[in-house]
């Protein structure tokens, strides 16, 4: 397993990734907004991923043509994963690029949590883990519909009056 270009400082610096951690962009910002999965990020940091390519080629389309958005929730399920399987060096780029603009980074909030656990009840039997139920809340709280990630759960999650609504889920 080895750390994904994506995270080098240099790309940073040219413009590969942004919008910042504040709301405000390095540029104008997109209307389309996607929420960033776990899944979706480690594809992107490990090259030897059987996803890393199908990643890599939806960001790059992503990053022109949406604002991407996480939380801090996926933030600290990312960083556990990559130190585990990529070291601690990777995860460390993985922060430092998170920190330099890809994303718009959303804190979760008691609000939220106390949604979460709703989403935890009404989906007994769906084995959320916590980390994608507090994704769910916070989509639901901004209006967001689209996710960028490989996790099957966000195609199961329905929300909505009368729980119809589902997310797009890319790629």
């Amino acid at each position: 397993m080895t750390s994904s270009p994506l995270w080098d400082s240099a790309k940073a610096e040219r413009g590969m990734f942004r919008g910042t951690t504040t709301g405000t962009s390095l540029r104008p910002s997109p209307t389309m907004r996607v929420f960033v999965d776990t899944s979706a990020f480690y594809a992107l940091a490990d090259r030897s991923d059987r996803l890393h390519r199908s990643a890599v080629r939806a960001y790059e389309k992503l990053v022109e043509q949406a604002r991407l958005l996480t939380t801090d929730h996926v933030l600290l399920e990312c960083w556990f994963l990559i130190s585990h399987r990529l070291g601690r060096e990777a995860a460390l780029k993985f922060w430092d690029a998170l920190f330099s603009g890809i994303v718009e980074l959303i804190p979760v909030g008691s609000a939220d949590l106390r949604t979460t656990r709703q989403i935890m009840a009404a989906f007994p039997d769906q084995g959320f883990s916590l980390v994608d139920a507090t994704s769910f809340a916070v989509m639901e709280r901004l209006g967001v519909t689209r996710a960028f990630t490989f996790d099957d759960r966000f195609r199961v999650y329905r929300f909505g009056k009368g729980r119809e609504r589902s997310f797009e889920v890319i790629p």
